[in-house]
């Protein structure tokens, strides 16, 4: 479906005033603008990302008393369990955990839930065992503060409980020893959007500065914290949270120490991953080709590897397991792509995904832990709501479901709605999870249509892109491109930036490329200037992208690549648009034109 192109407006004297008081070039300058920073002052801040900049730990409401509580356990030789997520999030803030506990020299080791067994949060079993097996203290990361029960169990074992997380809450607080969170009714910290791993970094640096007592900590544990940001960094990338603020700064400078001082796993994943050798990691790098081989163990019922992986201090070990995720991932995406197939046949063959208001798909032989992946792709190739439902292959037990939305609608609350058909559900505006009885699959589909197309209004309906601006082929130079890094790192909350071309041409037919040759690459032209571009998962284009010497428009992020120690500026094809269209104004309605993009 044709997306809808908008170009930001901008104040040219805006722009050209803080071209002089911030002093940065003309484009970092709008860009800047557009995201609303105008000040000098706050510009500077933007752009240098200090460390310095980090709010003290103490501000955190809970840090302090939980600080306190974990030292007090560790000299008393204490059991310390680290109850963890099998998210990248949650492997990155348990592996925090364990660095920081074992620098203090405490007895500690950690505990992740079965994916599929115990699911997401705190378990009341695993709790009883824990306290069986010796566990004096429990710490959540990255969950629990939904919890409620399972903090009354734990309080009746007789469990010290401290809770980190970030997630949103219930209609009440579990009665846990300290509750730490960045959102507390009352209690907010300047900053709410930490992920898991940001506030086990937090959590950790107030340890070691009691540890020490002095803010100035000792060599030892000033290695540790270094490598915990670089896991702060891998996490808060990978939780998908605002870049800005604190996760600008720990983004910024974790992403160095993640690859110095990361520890021989994630080495050997960067190698696996083909990055070892560029010049510097960025925040991308993370976002879609470190963070899936971490998702990919927990999405496989095998987080506990990513957890071994990111503490093990074995060379050997972290090899094995570095090539043992990465076979995952392998595998992931060979599921990934064998259930999108089927997916989009019965989409097309049994529903109108241009038309209907939702979609609810359901499949036997569908990976749990990678339905939801599938339904992302979908929900932004048809631009709506969709529901992928992955049914019990003996037709036992209930199937389990992933939903992804589109911007702006809220699809948390379109499912709330149609509870009564459900076995149990949760989530949060844009994606969500479920478990529903074969026999309610049609009924819930019904439903779930009919609250979409009444929620949704119309012009979330269709994809919108907002540009930066409009350039030109010879204005994407290496140059230019390393003036708009100057943002970076970039990710939710801080885009890339997104700008156009106008009449662009291919010099020879588009090629596919990559695993399942999903993508795309393209040699473009305009006015004599040759630029490669890519254009990832678009393998689909090629029937219809216009044939060589042909013009079109192109919407991409402008990119800097770097192959065997040479860099060159590339393109990132977001979208495209046939010739006759004026890219500086809104493409009319699907109805209102036959061509397909």
């Amino acid at each position: 479906m044709p997306k809808r192109w908008t170009i930001a407006p901008h104040d040219a004297s805006v722009v050209a005033g803080l071209e002089r008081s911030a002093g940065v070039s003309s484009i970092v300058a709008r860009l800047l603008a557009a995201r609303g920073l105008t000040d000098a002052g706050m510009v500077k801040g933007f752009l240098d990302a200090s460390m310095s900049s980090l709010r003290e730990p103490e501000e955190l409401f809970g840090i302090a008393e939980a600080a306190d509580r974990i030292l007090a356990a560790a000299k008393a030789g204490r059991q310390i369990v680290i109850y963890g997520d099998y998210d990248a999030d949650g492997m990155s803030a348990t592996a925090i955990l364990m660095h920081c506990l074992e620098a203090i020299h405490a007895t500690a080791r950690w505990y992740v839930p079965d994916r599929f067994d115990e699911g997401y949060g705190l378990n009341a079993e695993a709790l009883r065992r824990l306290r069986a097996d010796g566990a004096d203290l429990v710490i959540t990361v990255d969950c629990g503060i939904a919890s409620v029960a399972e903090a009354d169990v734990a309080r009746d074992l007789g469990l010290e409980l401290i809770i980190t997380d970030h997630h949103n809450f219930g209609d009440r607080l579990p009665a846990a020893t300290v509750v730490v969170h960045p959102r507390l009714p009352g209690l907010e910290y300047a900053f709410g959007e930490l992920c898991g791993a940001g506030v086990a970094f937090k959590l950790a640096w107030a340890i070691a500065t009691r540890a020490c007592g002095a803010r100035q900590v000792t060599p030892r544990l000033r290695e540790m914290l270094l490598r915990c940001i670089g896991l702060a960094a891998l996490g808060t990338v990978a939780d998908v949270v605002p870049l800005v603020d604190e996760n600008r700064i720990y983004v910024r400078h974790g992403l160095a120490c993640l690859r110095a001082k990361g520890g021989p796993g994630i080495a050997r994943l960067l190698e696996l991953a083909k990055l070892h050798e560029k010049s510097a990691l960025d925040s991308e790098d993370i976002a879609f080709r470190l963070a899936p081989r971490l998702n990919a163990a927990g999405r496989l019922g095998q987080a506990g590897c990513g957890i071994e992986l990111l503490t093990t201090h074995d060379p050997t070990r972290a090899a094995t397991l570095a090539t043992y995720l990465h076979e995952l991932n392998a595998q992931r995406e060979t599921e990934e792509r064998s259930i999108q197939l089927a997916a989009v046949k019965q989409a097309k063959e049994q529903f109108n995904p241009e038309d209907d208001p939702a979609l609810v798909l359901a499949g036997r032989g569908w990976h749990p832990g990678v339905i939801g992946i599938v339904a992302g792709r979908l929900a932004e190739r048809w631009h709506r709501p969709v529901v992928m439902l992955a049914r019990d292959e003996l037709q036992g037990r209930p199937a389990i479901g992933s939903v992804r939305s589109v911007p702006g609608f809220d699809v948390h609350a379109a499912l709330q709605a149609c509870r009564q058909h459900l076995v149990t559900c949760g989530g949060h505006a844009a994606a969500a999870g479920l478990r529903i009885d074969d026999s309610k699959i049609a009924t819930f589909r019904e439903a779930f249509r009919a609250e979409v197309a009444q929620r949704m209004p119309a012009e979330l309906r269709q994809a919108h892109l907002t540009l930066d601006g409009e350039t030109t082929l010879a204005g994407v130079t290496l140059q230019s491109v390393a003036e708009i890094e100057r943002l970076a790192p970039f990710g939710q909350g801080n885009r890339r930036p997104l700008l156009c071309a106008s009449g662009v041409t291919c010099t020879d037919p588009p090629r596919t490329m990559g695993g399942g040759n999903k993508h795309l690459a393209l040699s473009l032209v305009q006015n004599g200037v040759r630029i490669r571009a890519v254009a990832f998962g678009a393998a689909e284009w090629l029937p219809h992208l216009p044939p060589p010497g042909a013009p079109f428009h192109v919407a991409f992020k402008p990119k800097i690549n770097e192959f065997r120690g040479r860099r060159s500026a590339e393109m990132e094809l977001i979208d495209w648009r046939p010739d006759g269209i004026d890219v500086a104004v809104d493409l009319p309605p699907l109805a209102e034109t036959t061509h397909e993009t």
